[in-house]
């Protein structure tokens, strides 16, 4: 039936849960429903596909591991100099690891093997290569996820709690 976003109080997004667990969390009035997708549950419930709940949740703030996997996600699997999205893409430090960069968010981008090796040993300024976006560290871990299921078209609803994380 699909997967229900769950806002906390202030309407930050918290996680994904189950449509399951989303309609208990209705029915023990923990939660308040935000959007629902048309669909009927037990014939007499609309299927939420956004919930809120009604008492504010501290979360503490969790490190986004800086994996590959990870820098793809963030660059829409896609070169930062080009636009390629091609599958060979490659990661390139934006200042060379030789002169001084590091493995960071705000150091390391993708890009196709082509601009990677025009690139070379220099900064995209040397190299006369303008990126795209900026690297970044993303704001949440929870934007990994959200962002898949809205850009696989399912949860287009979602978009508009999303902004910004």
């Amino acid at each position: 039936m699909g997967k229900v976003l769950v806002l906390n109080a202030s309407y930050e997004p918290l996680n994904i849960t189950s449509w399951r667990r989303a309609v208990v969390l209705l029915i023990k009035g923990k939660a308040e429903q935000v959007e629902h997708n048309g669909k009927m549950v037990y014939d007499a419930l609309p299927l939420p596909s956004v919930i809120r709940l009604r008492h504010y949740v501290r979360v503490p703030y969790k490190e986004i591991p800086l994996t590959r996997r990870n820098l793809l996600h963030r660059d829409s699997h896609s070169c930062q100099y080009c636009g390629y999205t091609g599958e060979d893409l490659t990661l390139d430090h934006v200042l060379p690891r030789s002169r001084g960069g590091e493995d960071s968010w705000e150091n390391i981008v993708t890009a196709c093997v082509r601009c990677n090796v025009k690139k070379g040993n220099r900064t995209p300024k040397e190299a006369n290569m303008h990126l795209r976006r900026p690297p970044h560290r993303p704001h949440s871990g929870l934007y990994f996820e959200v962002t898949k299921h809205i850009k696989s078209g399912l949860h287009q609803e979602w978009q508009k709690y999303v902004i910004g994380i």
